[in-house]
C-alpha cells in the first residue's frame, strides 16, 4: 500500500480540505504517488554515461552506472521499471517524462559533486525525469521550480516537528521531502522524495525523525498551503 492510500486508510477515508486559491493538500500527496507509479519500457537508446552535445556531464541511474559498489543505479534496458528516475534540475510531469522517453531522451540525471559545482548549468536538456525540489514544486503545483535555496522565499518555517501536516516538507541546504504523515508520531515520518536513497528515483520513504535532525532537516510551510 502507498503511503498517501495508506494515509487515507488511517484517517478513516476523510478527505483532506484545501482553501481557495490555495494548494490542495490531498492534491498534493496524490501528484507525489503517481510519480512513484508511473510505468515505463527503458532502452538502450535511454543510456548516457557521458557527456550530451552541449558537453554537460550525464550519468543516468541505471544498472551501468560507472561506480563500483554503488547500487543506486536501478533500471535496465529491456526490464519494465517503475517510478520516475531523479534528474538534476529536471522538471517533467509523468506525462512529459513519457513522450521525451519515445523521442529518445535519456532517463534520468544523477546528481553529484560535478552537478552541484555546476548549478543550473549542470542540467541537460537531452535527459528526462525530476529532481527533489522540482519534484516538491510539482507537488505544489508551481509554475516553475524552486530550488531548495529558493524554497524558503515562499514558505515559512515552523516551530515544532508536531506541527507538520501532510503537503509540508524536511528542508536542508541540499534537499527536501515531502511530508505525508507519521509512521511512528513524532519518531518517523512517511514521505515522498525525488532523491538518492535507495536509488535515484521518486519513492515513498519512513525516515526517523532523528536522522533527519542530525542531517540538518528542518519542517517548513508553503505559505499559500491548504489546512487540513
Amino acid at each position: 500500500m502507498s503511503i498517501f492510500r495508506w494515509l487515507v486508510v488511517s484517517l478513516g477515508g476523510v478527505l483532506l480540505v484545501s482553501c481557495a486559491g490555495s494548494a490542495d493538500r490531498q492534491e498534493a500527496l496524490a501528484i507525489a504517488d503517481r510519480y512513484t507509479r508511473v510505468e515505463w519500457m527503458p532502452e538502450a537508446r535511454h543510456v548516457r554515461h557521458g557527456q550530451d552535445s552541449a558537453g554537460i556531464p550525464v550519468h543516468t541511474p541505471d544498472r551501468s552506472t560507472p561506480w563500483p559498489g554503488d547500487k543506486r543505479g536501478w533500471w535496465r534496458p529491456g526490464v519494465p521499471a517503475k517510478g520516475m528516475p531523479y534528474q538534476w534540475g529536471g522538471f517533467d510531469t509523468p506525462e512529459s517524462f513519457l513522450q521525451k522517453l519515445r523521442e529518445g531522451k535519456k532517463a534520468g540525471d544523477i546528481g553529484d559533486a560535478a552537478k552541484r559545482k555546476l548549478g543550473d548549468a549542470g542540467t541537460s536538456a537531452e535527459s528526462c525525469g525530476i529532481d527533489c525540489s522540482g519534484f516538491v514544486s510539482r507537488c505544489w503545483k508551481l509554475p516553475r521550480p524552486y530550488s531548495t535555496r529558493e524554497l524558503p522565499s515562499i514558505c515559512q518555517p515552523l516551530k515544532s516537528w508536531s506541527h507538520l501536516k501532510p503537503g509540508d516538507i524536511l528542508l536542508n541546504d541540499r534537499h527536501v521531502v515531502l511530508f505525508a504523515g507519521w509512521l511512528s508520531e513524532g519518531e518517523i515520518i512517511a514521505g515522498y522524495e525525488a532523491g538518492p536513497k535507495p536509488v535515484w528515483r521518486v519513492n515513498s520513504c519512513g525516515i526517523p525523525v532523528e536522522v533527519l535532525v542530525k542531517d540538518g532537516y528542518a519542517p517548513w510551510r508553503y505559505r499559500h498551503m491548504g489546512v487540513l
